[in-house]
């Protein structure tokens, strides 16, 4: 049975509290192209939560207001979203790098190549969802076909200069497992598939970030249904990790959603729990506190299990 997260703290004589907050995160919605299963926060076609120009503007304003040094821009597919461009634009110049994630797929349509341009003028990073070098292990995760286009994209992204050694235009690939396991050590993995991309596809790219799934949205529901809930939660809480507490990303980042409000990361978000535990819209925030407690729940094992997701 799964020993409660903030038991475990406790038990641990720990506190997690934010510290400096220099990231922001900006979900800014979950209609995607895609239904991969391992989704915490249930993107998918169709879904109609897409952040407006409204919202945008305030997200632009909280920037300019508390300097972050990164913004993160996340979704679903934040391709879809109209207006993406503004915010990108109106961004950049507030911080000191600017992540854009992507699940390469969308990229391939020739509406995009516009968006694509934008990154490069102005040194957006990217980062890809590419759980494995093996098509079917992939595909089972996201789509069949999916693995296939990702290739294709990547090798656009290295000729536009993404991901080449000594490039300033950053290329990361992120890597979840593609069942109810841990995720391999990320030095190992990204020795591997920096390996077998470039060997069997000249493919290259500047980082590889390992992490567990989270037990939320459709991968909670796929969890339930393969009768893999239990064990998954019992080895997420067996691996515990202490020494992952003070370099936890929701010490140092902001999540916004869709609509404005403040959570203390894009998981919490997805389990509909409020920064602070109340519903604070962006544009009613006049400061940051430091130092006031993070809304845990069993989640965040997750994040807190093996080397952690920092």
């Amino acid at each position: 049975m799964v020993m409660k997260f903030q038991k475990t703290l406790s038990e641990h004589q720990l506190l997690l509290h934010r510290g400096n907050t220099s990231t922001l995160q900006i979900n800014i919605g979950r209609l995607c192209n895609l239904a991969c299963r391992h989704c915490h926060v249930d993107a998918g076609p169709g879904r109609p939560e897409i952040m407006g120009r409204k919202t945008m503007s305030d997200v632009i304003d909280f920037a300019r207001r508390f300097r972050f040094q990164v913004a993160d821009i996340t979704g679903g597919a934040p391709e879809l979203v109209p207006d993406l461009d503004y915010l990108m634009q109106e961004l950049r110049p507030s911080v000191d790098k600017l992540i854009f994630r992507t699940n390469l797929v969308l990229l391939l349509q020739d509406r995009y190549a516009p968006l694509l341009r934008l990154c490069k003028e102005l040194q957006v990073a990217i980062t890809a969802s590419f759980p494995s070098t093996n098509a079917n292990q992939a595909d089972s995760q996201r789509g069949e076909g999916v693995w296939q286009g990702s290739i294709e994209m990547l090798k656009r992204l290295n000729a536009i200069g993404y991901g080449l050694p000594g490039s300033r235009l950053e290329l990361n690939l992120v890597a979840n497992p593609t069942g109810a396991f841990m995720p391999v050590e990320q030095c190992r993995a990204e020795k591997k598939f920096k390996t077998d991309l470039a060997r069997k596809w000249g493919i290259q790219f500047t980082n590889l970030f390992t992490f567990a799934n989270v037990p939320l949205g459709r991968f909670h529901r796929w969890l339930e249904q393969s009768g893999n809930l239990t064990h998954y939660m019992d080895r997420l809480a067996a691996g515990f990790n202490p020494a992952t507490i003070n370099g936890l990303m929701c010490r140092s980042l902001i999540s916004i959603s869709w609509d404005g409000f403040l959570y203390d990361c894009d998981f919490n978000q997805a389990a509909d729990l409020p920064y602070t535990g109340e519903r604070i819209h962006i544009s009613s925030v006049t400061h940051l506190p430091q130092e006031t407690p993070i809304v845990t729940e069993d989640h965040c094992y997750a994040c807190t299990a093996g080397a952690g997701f920092t």
